[in-house]
């Protein structure tokens, strides 16, 4: 009993090292973004929102900001909906050389990043749409697909499969099925996905910033004002980016959990 004990707290101690590690700098440029002083040292000095000031003065971050937050709903959309394809068919169908299909489902993101964005750039070029908004939005497609097809794949299969056959029985057809069966079977995990994705396109960088031409995002942004000096206002744009993020991540987190809690109700 002691043993477990121990071990428990071991357990919870080592979580609270891991977020400590992980969520120490992210909170002192959040706090370094309320800091007067133009360098990030001790002492501090007075309470400002001048830097969230100067960022929203500045035309090329709105844009960025417009941009980023396109993209990241194209991207996502784009993503969720290949990703549901992609976790449906895996579900749904036996054929041959099923498993080498999967394993290029999820080929994306087992890339080098800088490899996945010179491949972009040189495909996006050979067809005319280099440069351009729209060619963020294939980029991060390609990456984010991936990670929605796993989600929403372990949301399938849980899914009884004599539900479909049933359906039909009762005279439904295939996509009337899909409609009023499948798809609210799959709703959390595809919520999930739309966050999930959402969040991955909104803080990607190298990609976008290969293929984007004059159509800056925000991570494109912070690296061009980073260059060559300390600037605050990256503490204040990282706050933002932050805090988007992890509100999408925290979403598509409560979406997975709530579904498990369902599902561990008895009837």
């Amino acid at each position: 009993m002691t043993s477990d004990k121990t071990l428990r707290w071991g357990l919870y101690a080592y979580i609270l090292i891991a977020f400590c590690f992980i969520f120490t700098p992210i909170i002192w440029s959040f706090i370094f973004s309320f800091n007067s002083d133009r360098f990030p040292t001790l002492p501090l000095g007075h309470f400002t929102l001048h830097w969230y000031q100067t960022v929203l003065g500045r035309p090329e971050v709105i844009e960025a900001a417009w941009t980023s937050l396109i993209v990241a709903v194209c991207s996502s959309l784009l993503s969720t909906f290949i990703g549901f394809c992609t976790a449906y068919t895996d579900h749904r169908y036996n054929f041959m050389f099923k498993q080498a299909y999967l394993a290029l489902a999820m080929l994306p993101p087992t890339i080098p990043l800088i490899i996945m964005a010179l491949a972009m750039l040189s495909w996006l070029a050979q067809i005319g749409l280099s440069g351009q908004v729209i060619s963020i939005i294939i980029a991060h497609t390609v990456l984010g697909a991936p990670f929605a097809m796993a989600v929403i794949r372990l949301r399938l299969n849980d899914m009884d499969p004599n539900l479909e056959a049933a359906s039909w029985n009762l005279g439904a057809s295939e996509w009337r099925t899909m409609w009023e069966v499948v798809i609210p079977f799959a709703k959390p995990s595809i919520i999930a996905a739309l966050c999930l994705t959402a969040a991955v396109s909104f803080d990607e960088f190298a990609v976008a910033w290969f293929v984007s031409g004059l159509n800056k995002t925000i991570p494109v942004v912070i690296l061009e004002i980073l260059q060559g000096n300390v600037d605050p206002q990256i503490n204040a744009i990282g706050t933002f980016v932050f805090v988007i993020s992890i509100t999408l991540i925290v979403i598509a987190e409560m979406m997975m959990s709530s579904k498990e809690k369902k599902e561990g109700v008895p009837q």
